[in-house]
């Protein structure tokens, strides 16, 4: 009887080929783009079965054919062990750590001891070092990060870190992103652990309203409570899911006062504070450790911010506005098709947050250009008169923001403008960027730069259309004068 080939040629060979075809299929990246340029041009064609080749290498590690390791994971602390038959040199190819461990092993099997977590995800983690891809859920990054961390795999590490950083909007039962957060700052990934930090502040009254918020560590809160470029309704929103936090977690006095110190008492309308005082058992407890506070920003609220300045500092945190989205401190804008043409829009704020200006309005004016050249680059004429044509596709976004008018209360005031920038990412609406731009400026430079607003699946728009905030935020720094 007449056998075929593929029955006559030894597993281990077998397996040898298609590792070494794989291996310098896809680690010399370069090389074979070099030579397949080089078959193009000499009219060849390329034939790219790579798909088949990651097929069979799956069903290899399925079937356990030519297998010369066993891997044996233990779950730390139980008696639960997995079995998974491997292939030696797939394993060291893929990873140093594994060359190391296989090279000084005594017997076929070699034995792992995982933490319940990366246990139940690492034949997940062993595909991934056959097939080059891996199917990941938002509860499994972490358990994958780790083993990929622990075995050197370099690349899933890294697309792991990318994956989380571009899901922190998803949506979980129980949150993900503090998680991820406390994670980073264990391993020491900075990038990831600052994009969990800038998700967090920018999409503060999200993250208050879900059960996220409840497991918030006491330095990631004290953190954010430092934080200007929290966006949020507004500082009594804050300080009502502070309290919250609080009773929820029991934590020590001294973090409880550190905390409460660091809430803007002065951006808080009076009435509120009132209603504090009388109704939040947590200021009335607390309420000799903030009590310098609170008489700092009545006399805020009672006085106009010039006649404070002559004998307060208010060059501090507690006069210092956040990003607040209620309508005292700005409006949203709505720009439907923003590339078709200019755009203006008119709105009102407060003079300040001071209770002395509350009736107070400033009107601002907004426009939005899509396509904005500066001089240098405009049409020009010709000694004969005729205009000499430019690229009108050159331009970029602009957006500009003045008040209708001047008047004397703006003396000693200053006014930062945020443009607050949304975005819809895993089908929720958040904060894609913010730019922030001072009196001085009339707008902010690299506004929407790298934005194709041209492209309607642009990442920048919701259903075609651009979604912004501005935020006017009164700052009375220039104010400080000398105390008599």
């Amino acid at each position: 009887m007449v056998r075929s080939c593929e029955q006559e040629i030894p597993a281990w060979v077998y397996v040898g080929t298609l590792l070494f075809f794989l291996h310098f299929h896809s680690v010399t990246v370069s090389g074979a783009a070099l030579k397949q340029e080089a078959a193009l041009d000499n009219a060849a064609t390329v034939l790219n079965h790579s798909m088949s080749l990651v097929q069979r290498m799956e069903t290899l590690l399925t079937m356990g054919n030519g297998s010369d390791v066993t891997l044996r994971v233990q779950t730390i602390n139980t008696d639960e062990v997995k079995v998974i038959q491997a292939h030696s040199l797939v394993l060291t190819l893929q990873s140093d750590v594994f060359e190391e461990l296989l090279l000084t092993r005594n017997s076929s099997a070699l034995v792992l001891r995982e933490a319940p977590e990366c246990a139940a995800v690492f034949d997940k983690f062993v595909r991934y070092l056959y097939c080059g891809d891996i199917s990941v859920r938002l509860d499994q990054a972490i358990s994958l990060h780790k083993l990929a961390s622990k075995y050197h795999v370099w690349g899933l590490q890294q697309g792991l870190t990318q994956y989380m950083t571009q899901h922190l909007s998803s949506d979980s039962p129980t949150g993900h992103v503090v998680g991820w957060y406390n994670y980073a700052l264990q391993i020491g990934d900075m990038t990831l652990r600052d994009s969990c930090l800038q998700y967090l502040s920018w999409n503060l009254s999200s993250v208050l309203q879900s059960g996220e918020w409840g497991s918030i560590s006491e330095d990631l809160l004290l953190s954010l409570l430092q934080r200007s470029d929290l966006i949020l309704q507004s500082e009594l929103e804050l300080y009502e899911a502070l309290e919250g936090w609080i009773n929820q977690n029991q934590p020590v006095s001294t973090t409880v006062e550190t905390a409460l110190r660091a809430v803007r008492y002065g951006m808080i309308p009076p009435q509120h504070l009132f209603r504090l005082q009388k109704q939040s058992a947590l200021m009335q407890k607390y309420y000799e450790t903030i009590r310098d506070l609170l008489y700092l920003a009545f006399q805020f609220h009672s006085a106009s911010p010039i006649q404070l300045a002559k004998y307060f500092d208010v060059n501090c945190s507690i006069f210092t506005p956040r990003n607040y989205l209620s309508s005292s401190w700005g409006s949203p804008w709505v720009i439907n098709n923003p590339t078709r043409d200019d755009r203006s829009f008119s709105f009102q704020t407060q003079l300040g947050p001071s209770g002395h200006d509350s009736s107070k309005r400033v009107t601002w004016n907004a426009l939005f250009s899509p396509r904005w050249l500066p001089l240098s680059a405009r049409s020009t004429y010709t000694e004969l008169g005729a205009m000499q044509p430019t690229r009108t596709d050159g331009g970029r976004p602009r957006i500009i923001v003045t008040p209708a008018t001047s008047s004397p209360d703006f003396a000693g005031v200053s006014f930062q403008k945020t443009v607050i920038v949304m975005a819809r990412q895993q089908g929720k609406v958040v904060v894609r960027h913010v730019y922030n731009f001072h009196q001085s400026t009339e707008e902010a430079g690299d506004f929407l730069m790298d934005a194709d607003l041209q492209r309607r699946a642009s990442e920048y728009l919701i259903d075609s259309s651009l979604y912004l905030h501005i935020v006017i935020k009164p700052l009375y720094h220039t104010l400080l004068v000398a105390r008599k």
